[in-house]
């Protein structure tokens, strides 16, 4: 596992972001483990994830691309935290973009907010989870109807591997059913395997009793 995912999975643990225990999803499934992106809140914690969703989406995409789009809401600050970070560490101008939830009819008008997207461009979407890809489903017509343009794919922080609409994974279906490329910065299987009974900070949080409930989960859940 590289480094820089050991990296974010205690930057997840230490920001409170990445939560063991039990808990209802808005699916109704109720889950071992819980990601909440809101809870990145400070200046620091910002500037890290910008450059930990900086390097993954370098590690898999590259530089050959022109807007980083982040969907309203929770993708707002994700796509700004990380087209500054791309700046800093690749010395790459990427442009953000994101979408208002209602059109604006004055001054800045439109349902885009940053950068507007034009004939060409090549467009990486960002977002925080996905567990079903029910997102996907408002973002990818927005993006579509603005331009000529490429998406080029999707970065997730955590994918939670679990079945999304049918029998695959969200990521696998977003992949088959809009035609572009998704990928996560971890995976759960990252984290269990990388927190399985070590300690850290003092704390063991992936016990024999949490990972029996993980294993649990993913029987029942769990992408084939």
């Amino acid at each position: 596992m590289e480094s820089y995912k050991k990296e974010f999975i205690e930057f997840m643990v230490d920001c409170q972001v990445l939560k063991f225990g039990e808990f209802v999803l808005k699916s109704g499934r109720k889950s071992p483990f819980f990601m909440n992106a809101g809870a990145y809140v400070t200046g620091a914690q910002l500037t890290k994830l910008g450059e930990y969703y900086a390097r993954a989406i370098h590690e898999h995409y590259g530089d050959d691309f022109d807007v980083l789009f982040g969907p309203a809401y929770k993708g707002i600050p994700l796509s700004v935290a990380a087209v500054m970070a791309y700046s800093r560490l690749y010395g790459k101008e990427i442009r953000y973009c994101s979408n208002r939830k209602e059109i604006k009819d004055h001054g800045d008008a439109g349902i885009l907010l940053g950068s507007r997207v034009k004939d060409g461009d090549k467009v990486v979407i960002i977002e925080d989870v996905t567990t079903s890809g029910k997102s996907m489903e408002e973002t990818v017509p927005i993006i579509r109807a603005q331009a000529d343009i490429e998406i080029k794919g999707l970065m997730v922080s955590l994918n939670r591997m679990e079945r999304g609409k049918g029998e695959q994974s969200a990521l696998e279906e977003i992949k088959e059913l809009y035609g572009f490329d998704a990928n996560a910065i971890v995976t759960m299987a990252d984290v269990t395997e990388y927190l399985y009974n070590k300690p850290y900070k003092g704390n063991i949080y992936i016990n024999d009793e949490m990972k029996a409930a993980i294993d649990r989960y993913y029987e029942a859940y769990g992408a084939k």
